[in-house]
């Protein structure tokens, strides 16, 4: 069954987020810091993370970049600010759930993102046999101007230099190399890069691009991303 991790400095909640999601068959490992979390993740596989944020030792902001490269995140905090959000997404997180909260609800979310993990991990495999395929030829490596995106590798240059994206960031670049002269709606782009239903708030997706170009200006092709007013993006 999967496992998953729960890091959340109060013992009590802690406790019953454990007990209800053991009675429904699932593995769970505690944490009630940032510190014995990162260490535990560092020490074992988790297939999914739930994360409060105000912890003490390392915070839980400081956690979900690191935590969300390798397994999905659901941020379970009292915050329950639009900033706070939109901030915990553009860094990686898969779900922001405010306390507090329905354990039902908490459940069905846990099991859409594991669900969804599953699928990511299948077209992996399949995309692995493929380029372990000699008699395959299929070149995945994708180049618009001074950009070259590997999605095998999960990595970007920008002219010639590394670029360091989140899972939803290279997702969007993505999106937006294969399909070069079309725009894309912010709903679109969401879709793409999250895999569900456009529910979010409209900063969602102009942070996430505002941080790649952030990312892109060292590189002078952060202009390559267009503002379409009242359309979405598109590469110029």
């Amino acid at each position: 069954m999967p496992k998953i991790l729960i890091v959340e400095d109060d013992a009590g909640n802690n406790q019953m987020i454990r007990d209800y999601l053991e009675n429904h068959g699932y593995t769970c490992i505690s944490a009630y810091s940032g510190s014995e979390a990162k260490l535990l993740f560092e020490m074992e596989q988790f297939d999914l993370v739930l994360l409060d944020l105000m912890l003490p030792g390392v915070s839980g902001e400081e956690l979900i970049v690191p935590f969300s490269n390798k397994a999905p995140v659901i941020v379970l905090s009292a915050k329950s600010g639009v900033d706070s959000k939109v901030q915990a997404l553009s860094e990686g997180a898969e779900d922001y759930i405010c306390k507090p909260f329905d354990l039902s609800e908490l459940l069905v979310r846990i099991q859409v993102q594991l669900r969804r993990s599953r699928n990511i991990d299948m077209e992996r495999i399949a995309m692995e046999r493929i380029a372990m395929d000699p008699s395959n030829s299929i070149n995945r490596i994708y180049t618009y101007r001074a950009w070259t995106l590997n999605p095998d590798t999960q990595e970007m240059t920008a002219q010639g230099e590394p670029v360091e994206l989140t899972k939803h960031e290279f997702l969007i670049m993505e999106l937006l190399i294969r399909n070069p002269k079309k725009v894309f709606t912010k709903q679109m782009i969401y879709e793409y890069a999250w895999g569900e239903e456009y529910l979010a708030e409209d900063k969602t997706i102009n942070v996430h691009i505002s941080n790649i170009r952030t990312k892109l200006k060292k590189s002078g092709t952060d202009t390559y991303i267009r503002t379409v007013w009242g359309i979405g993006f598109k590469l110029s």
